[in-house]
Parts: structure tokens; C-alpha cells; sequence
């Protein structure tokens, strides 16, 4: 992808940010597109005659054993999404059919009766709920673990190991390679020391992985005023299981965040993960907001994207 593609999909970006209240894309696909793309990845910009900014963009992005797929339409073009959406809906498809095909997710932020009927049309079954929770710092509880901030370049591959070990059976999160890793280092946002790893044993036992939403920049909330903090990654090692360290690295990081000023923390969790939301409720946190996974599986077999529509 170029230079001026980029500049041109991130005004789209901007603009539905600023109608929505949120970025479109997830942290994934958008840092995917601003590093311009790598293997499994391409992006499809819809235009028509007489506009200056392409009408809609449509990402699919290669995570671990599926491929992901996100659809952002400009707000002044929304009352065309009966006829862009599946126009890149199926050029997306097109694409996976031409890469070997496989499985398929797309992702939508509080799905509407449009995104329903979009899903059903290319064949699509809603399989996942992801929930995102929040909750006031500080927490009534704190860690009894002692943890330590993450050193980059000592810690990577060891991390690495631990990361796809928990979640070797995860869309997005498994999988990764140390440039993956390294890439979200170089985001503005990552900072070491709210990167919390347990050692126990003289082993990694588990971490949590904090991030900062500066002024809800990045989430582009109107709703809440100062900055948020999120529980980024958290993860036990399959190893050290069993023995509570899911809500005492929860905690170690909340406690992170509660003493860098944050006011309010917020995480991600699928919903089908009844005891991860079980024991995030008993630390306090609550739902807010609800993204949903339509899924189909495609077949190898050649497509074409449609004229009005430029790859990227």
C-alpha cells in the first residue's frame, strides 16, 4: 500500500471516528494498514465519480489460521450501504478465494439490522460475541503478587513463547512472530513499564499488558473525558494454571494503572469465556459495549474486484 492510499483510507478512518465515536478499525487491522500492509494483508478502497475521498474501505487482514475482515463506509455515503457493502464484502471475498480460501471473520461494532443483512447475504453466521467491560479505579483489592516491568529485546522471545501457548486456539492473538511483537513496541502508546510480567520458579508464569488511551484518543470516546486505561493482553502460562493467577495479574495491572493517574480501566473478553467474565464481574468491572463476529469459510477458487473499487 502507499503512501498517498494510506493518507487517503486514515481521512476515511478519521471522518468515521469522529460520526461513530470510535475508530473503525481494530488495533490489528489498523496497524497492519499504517505499517502498509505485509503477507495476508490487502485493502480495497471504494470511490465514485465526482468525490475528492473514497466512499468506503474494506480490510482483510490474516491472523492465525482465519482471516479478518472489517468494512468502514464513509458517514456520507451510509445511506449506500445496501449497495457497498456487498460490493466489497464480496471483492474481500474474492481476495481470500485467491489466496487458498479458508475461514473467514468480520468484525462489527454493536451490529445493526444492515450489518445483520449484510452477514446473511454472503452467507455469514454470527459465532462470537466480544464484550468490552469497565470499571472506576482505584480497585477495591490489590495484587499479593510481586511483578516486574517487561525489558525489551531480554524478554521478547520468552514472552513470545508465552503469548502463543495461551493462545494458540485464538483468532488474533495467537500465532504471533517477534516482528509482529516488535512492531507494537514501536507504538507510541507502548510503554515497559506497564507491561507486567510474573516470574515464579525462575519461569515467565504469566503477564498483563497495559495500554493508555490518552484523552480516549484511540477508542475516540465522546462520552468520557480524561484518559483510559486498558488491560491490553493478560495471559497464564498453561503450565502455572490453577492456581488463581488470572485476576492477580488482572489486579497487578489495574494497580499499574491506578498509580500512572488512570480513573477508569476498560478490557476485551470473548463472551463465550464464562469464567474469564465471571471473574472479570467479581473485580468489578461491567459491561459497556458489544462487537460481534460473522463467520463463513470460503473456497479457493479466482476473483476479481470490481472496477469501482481500487486494491491497495
Amino acid at each position: 500500500m502507499h503512501d498517498n492510499d494510506i493518507a487517503e483510507v486514515t481521512s476515511l478512518l478519521d471522518a468515521a471516528a469522529r460520526a461513530d465515536g470510535r475508530r473503525p478499525l481494530s488495533d490489528h487491522l489498523y496497524l497492519d494498514l499504517v505499517s502498509g500492509g505485509d503477507d495476508g494483508f490487502a485493502g480495497l478502497v471504494a470511490w465514485e465519480p465526482g468525490h475528492e475521498h473514497p466512499v468506503a474501505y474494506a480490510q482483510v487482514s490474516t491472523g492465525n489460521n482465519s482471516h479478518v475482515f472489517e468494512l468502514v463506509i464513509h458517514p456520507h455515503h451510509r445511506y449506500e450501504m445496501a449497495t457497498i457493502g456487498p460490493e466489497l464484502m464480496d471483492a474481500a471475498l474474492d481476495v481470500v478465494r485467491s489466496e487458498g480460501g479458508g475461514l473467514v471473520n468480520w468484525w462489527v461494532y454493536e451490529p445493526t439490522s444492515a450489518h445483520r443483512a449484510l452477514a446473511n447475504d454472503a452467507g455469514m453466521t454470527q459465532n462470537r460475541t466480544l464484550y468490552q467491560m469497565r470499571r472506576g479505579l482505584p480497585t477495591e483489592r490489590h495484587a499479593t503478587i510481586e511483578t516486574r516491568a517487561f525489558i525489551p529485546g531480554a524478554d521478547d522471545e520468552v514472552w513470545l513463547s508465552v503469548n502463543n501457548r495461551a493462545f494458540a486456539d485464538h483468532a488474533e492473538q495467537g500465532g504471533w512472530t517477534l516482528e509482529t511483537f516488535r512492531t507494537r513496541q514501536q507504538e507510541a502508546w507502548f510503554d515497559p513499564k506497564g507491561f507486567r510480567i510474573l516470574e515464579l520458579d525462575g519461569s515467565v508464569a504469566g503477564f498483563c499488558w497495559t495500554k493508555v488511551h490518552h484523552d480516549g484518543h484511540e477508542l475516540a470516546d465522546p462520552n468520557h473525558q480524561g484518559d483510559l486505561g486498558e488491560i491490553y493482553v493478560i495471559a497464564v502460562d498453561p503450565d502455572f494454571h490453577g492456581h488463581g493467577l488470572g485476576s492477580e495479574m488482572t489486579l497487578a495491572g489495574l494497580d499499574h494503572l491506578t498509580s500512572s493517574g488512570i480513573a477508569t480501566a476498560l478490557l476485551y473478553v470473548d463472551a463465550a469465556n464464562e469464567g474469564a467474565v465471571a471473574m472479570y464481574r467479581r473485580l468489578g468491572f461491567e459491561l459497556h459495549s458489544t462487537n460481534a463476529a460473522f463467520v463463513t469459510e470460503v473456497e479457493n477458487r479466482p476473483g476479481q474486484i470490481p472496477d469501482r473499487l481500487g486494491a491497495c
